[in-house]
């Protein structure tokens, strides 16, 4: 763990054994433990949230490739549009100038 082996902790439990006493050991053993788990839970949440954050990031990042190949597509739509449109004008007007033309020549 950290790099404690049972020699270790055997010295550890004498000394404290010794400086807190037997009375008051095994409340400080449980409040020891209780503070540990706390510690680790707090951990996970910690890394849970991380975990979501990327996540999160991810996601923002597909939304925006998406949103923005559907804005290219979009003014692609609209570039094409505009040019069958006006293709479809000069078309008409090319109608009406021979329209024009031809009632001319039909009133002479």
């Amino acid at each position: 763990m950290f790099g404690i082996g049972m020699p270790e902790l055997i010295v550890i439990f004498v000394i404290a054994l010794i400086i807190i006493g037997p009375k008051k050991l095994p409340d400080l053993a449980r409040a020891l433990g209780k503070g540990m788990a706390e510690f680790r839970k707090a951990t996970s949440e910690i890394k849970a949230n991380l975990d979501i954050d990327d996540e999160l990031e991810g996601m923002k990042e597909e939304l925006v490739d998406s949103v923005s190949g559907l804005i290219v597509d979009e003014s692609e739509a609209v570039n094409e549009t505009d040019s069958k449109e006006g293709l479809t004008k000069e078309t008409n007007k090319q109608d009406q100038e021979t329209d024009t033309a031809v009632r001319k020549h039909s009133e002479r």
